[in-house]
């Protein structure tokens, strides 16, 4: 049985698409390299994937407040903000970095 709250978030996940901010902010890559070395800059990575079978994507920087700025754009709640350190292909070196985790409604159209 669906309690309340997992009906509330079904909800938000699913419903209309979102519209993307315009121009967009952010920037796909064919190589992986390329779009982690565009985070470390700063800018916004979008990494399409497949989890579980489900389409998904990562908005990734070591920009906190751009990320940040894009989730107010689409309304995504800032607590749902990621943490998650990332090595910089170009150094080696970890560096403090973000991710949205966009499904559903809010991941942007190919």
């Amino acid at each position: 049985m669906t309690t309340p709250e997992e009906a509330e978030r079904r909800r938000f996940w699913l419903g209309a698409p979102v519209v993307q901010p315009d121009p967009v902010p952010w920037r796909e890559f064919v190589r992986r390299r390329d779009g982690m070395v565009h985070a470390m800059d700063g800018g916004l990575w979008l990494h399409r994937h497949v989890w579980k079978g489900t389409p998904m994507a990562h908005l990734v920087s070591t920009d906190r407040e751009a990320l940040l700025a894009y989730g107010r754009a689409v309304g995504l709640p800032a607590e749902r903000l990621q943490d998650k350190p990332l090595r910089d292909p170009r150094t080696g070196e970890r560096r403090a970095a973000w991710h949205w985790d966009l499904v559903g409604r809010f991941l942007p159209a190919p």
